[in-house]
């Protein structure tokens, strides 16, 4: 699909997609739970879709229900409920799409069974490296063979918890499935220990949704992580509201300090999302912000260049480098080394993309250095197949000097499928 983005000035409000990291961390603590979720604000992207098939296949029974909204904006709601006796494969494949977190969360998962499993994706996340289950795997009783660290890879387990240490530099969200897996498997008195941990909001997320399921893990300053056992999880039906993800609403976020003043609803300014992190970057810019307990307003701001360390937070580089595009100055963040296994090389990527719009983007070791200019040229861009390219030259194009062209911009249906309705819905004209 191609979509053309004209110059646009937004206005209104809108509210934030559901987290792909919350919603796909809550199925996969719904298929552990033995007994029935209700899982409330479920999201739809393909991630949540490929997790969503993952636990059916893993045997959990989900059913779509509506449900009365608040009466006011929402006359109806979706949720789902899930229906779990614990691991039980009724498939010998899980395909996780192209879902980096899907792959890396549900394999050691699958490996609390006995049975031979087949774990699968597609596009970029065949070519991703994944040989730290070769590493790890044995040591906890489970066989595996892989393509040289890549997918397809083949497991059997079962999973026995065991003290390890893992190597937390390149990812967390392999920690996530091993956290996740340990709890279930009725882990006592085991740790696990992890070297140069990054990313460790998205951790902290994983442990809020193990705690709001009923499971104990304590975590010692990022380093280890002690099993006490004797978890006591609850038989009756447990609801969980999934929650607006920050990744998504960051270029709902800088849409707005560029092209408008907006109001985006269902965020928790106290999330331990890491992508909540915009808001710091945001402030150091110059925009103008008013945070309440459940909407951001942002207005059109006179922007200024920035210095911010994403090394917690890679995946805001995207609508990062959108805001600093129109920036006074240079603008320099650092973490740049996090992006070279996303869906696409995310550095080189957005340095090409956002040079054929007449910004100047240097990568020094670790450091982005964007160069702002007053009007980004109308251009014809690709998404390069990747999610968050595709919204970060949407939203460029509103301070753009004539239409952009995004090809393929169909890449947004793997984190937040209605973006470019969103946008519309608030002033941006797209063709």
């Amino acid at each position: 699909m191609t979509i053309k983005v004209f110059p646009s000035v937004l206005k209104g409000e809108i509210e934030a997609p559901a987290s792909k990291s919350s919603m796909q961390r809550a199925l996969a603590a719904a298929l552990l739970r033995k007994g029935e979720t209700v899982i409330h604000n479920p999201g739809t992207s393909n991630d949540d879709q490929a997790a969503l098939e993952n636990i059916q296949r893993l045997g959990a029974i989900v059913n779509s229900e509506q449900v009365a909204g608040d009466g006011l904006q929402v006359a109806e709601k979706k949720i789902l409920r899930v229906a779990s006796n614990g691991i039980k494969p009724v498939s010998n494949i899980l395909d996780c799409g192209e879902s980096g977190l899907g792959i890396r969360m549900f394999t050691p998962i699958a490996a609390l069974s006995s049975e031979e499993l087949t774990i699968t994706g597609s596009g970029s996340l065949r070519s991703r490296p994944m040989d730290f289950f070769d590493e790890i795997f044995p040591q906890l009783g489970i066989s595996i063979k892989s393509d040289s660290g890549k997918l397809p890879m083949v497991i059997k387990g079962p999973l026995h918890p065991r003290n390890i240490e893992v190597d937390g530099s390149l990812s967390s969200q392999f920690l996530t499935g091993l956290l996740m897996a340990f709890s279930a498997a009725g882990a006592k008195d085991v740790t696990i220990t992890v070297r140069d941990l990054k990313s460790k909001p998205y951790i902290d997320l994983t442990l809020k949704v193990l705690k709001d399921f009923g499971w104990t893990v304590i975590n010692n300053d990022h380093k280890t992580f002690y099993f006490p056992g004797n978890n006591e999880l609850q038989k009756d039906s447990l609801h969980y509201q999934v929650e607006g993800d920050w990744s998504g609403a960051a270029f709902l976020l800088v849409a707005g300090a560029i092209g408008g003043d907006i109001a985006v609803t269902g965020l928790d300014p106290f999330s331990t999302q890491a992508d909540k992190a915009v808001l710091l970057a945001m402030q150091s810019a110059g925009v103008i912000m008013s945070i309440m307990s459940n909407k951001i307003e942002v207005k059109k701001s006179r922007l200024k260049a920035f210095h911010f360390d994403a090394t917690e937070c890679p995946d805001l580089f995207p609508p990062l480098v959108a805001l600093a595009s129109v920036c006074e100055g240079k603008t320099v963040i650092s973490g740049a080394s996090r992006l070279t296994h996303k869906e696409s090389n995310r550095a080189l990527t957005l340095q090409e993309e956002f040079g054929k719009l007449g910004v100047q983007i240097d990568l020094q070791d670790d450091l982005m250095i964007i160069e702002g200019v007053k009007t980004l040229k109308q251009a014809s861009t690709h998404s390069r197949h990747d999610h968050r390219i595709a919204m970060a030259c949407a939203v460029a194009a509103l301070r753009a000097d004539g239409p952009v062209i995004i090809e393929e911009a169909e890449a947004i249906n793997k984190s937040y499928p209605d973006f470019y309705e969103d946008i519309r819905s608030l002033g941006a004209e797209i063709q």
